[in-house]
């Protein structure tokens, strides 16, 4: 393999300071940098080197930034292809990377926090709380590009699991109607649009109210939803691991 590497780049939800420091180190050693202009916030391609070439990729095809990543990582070029949130969730990765080991160039992945980590805690909140709910699913709309039959919004919502889902705003109406056929109507909704970004916009709804609440505030983009119970857990919900009851191998139990 060359010497040649590119690297890929969560930038968080948005806020600066919710970039890790190994995404920060990147960002200041990139000689060009790639980014998802539409999607990340400016301040952070702002961390970048004075001389840096950016590219901003809003009005590009994947083919053409590839193109021009690899032509810059075949000139030695230290390239960095910053992404919104975590590139391994709706980021185009996975093409990426496949394009970029035919062309013979490494590549490091730099994870990042993603907006439902930010929103949860945002709203100070737990999402896997004892005896109400233990799983997390993050899925999205079937949209223009649909979903696997497995994957359909109705299975997930069948779990009635803390539901995250994103790129589905535009659908809030099919999205509410499918979720209170599993859901009951009063389960907490999380609503947030551009979460850490300086006009961040939160809230918890009714499941009931999602659609109306999303359709008075016109959110077609960059809009998250959690669906969740643990967004309104009974007071007496607590973890035994910590409980002076349980025994582990750290601490013997009563």
């Amino acid at each position: 393999m060359s010497s040649s590497k590119v690297w890929i780049v969560g930038a968080g939800p948005g806020a600066p300071d919710l970039l890790t420091l190994r995404a920060a180190a990147a960002i200041a050693q990139a000689d060009v940098l790639v980014w998802t202009d539409s999607l990340v916030n400016p301040q952070i391609a702002a961390m970048a080197p004075a001389g840096c070439e950016q590219i901003r990729t809003s009005t590009l095809t994947l083919e053409e930034v590839m193109a021009a990543v690899l032509e810059r990582a075949a000139a030695g070029k230290n390239v960095v292809r910053l992404h919104d949130g975590d590139p391994c969730l709706y980021g185009a990765m996975a093409e990426q990377i496949c394009r970029l080991a035919d062309a013979d160039i490494g590549v490091e992945v730099v994870p990042g926090i993603s907006a439902y980590q930010a929103t949860a805690a945002s709203l100070q909140s737990e999402l896997t709380i004892p005896g109400l709910v233990q799983t997390i699913v993050l899925s999205r709309a079937g949209g223009r590009t649909g979903v696997p039959e497995s994957e359909s919004l109705a299975r997930l919502a069948a779990l009635r699991a803390s539901l995250c889902l994103y790129l589905s705003a535009r659908h809030v109406e099919e999205v509410q109607a499918e979720l209170l056929r599993h859901y009951p109507a009063e389960t907490p909704v999380a609503i947030g649009y551009r979460v850490s970004w300086p006009d961040q916009w939160l809230t918890v709804v009714p499941l009931a109210e999602m659609a109306r609440v999303s359709q008075e505030r016109q959110l077609i983009r960059t809009t998250l939803y959690v669906v969740s119970p643990a967004l309104n857990p009974p007071g007496e919900a607590r973890s035994k691991l910590y409980s002076a009851s349980h025994n582990h191998l750290f601490r013997g139990g009563a």
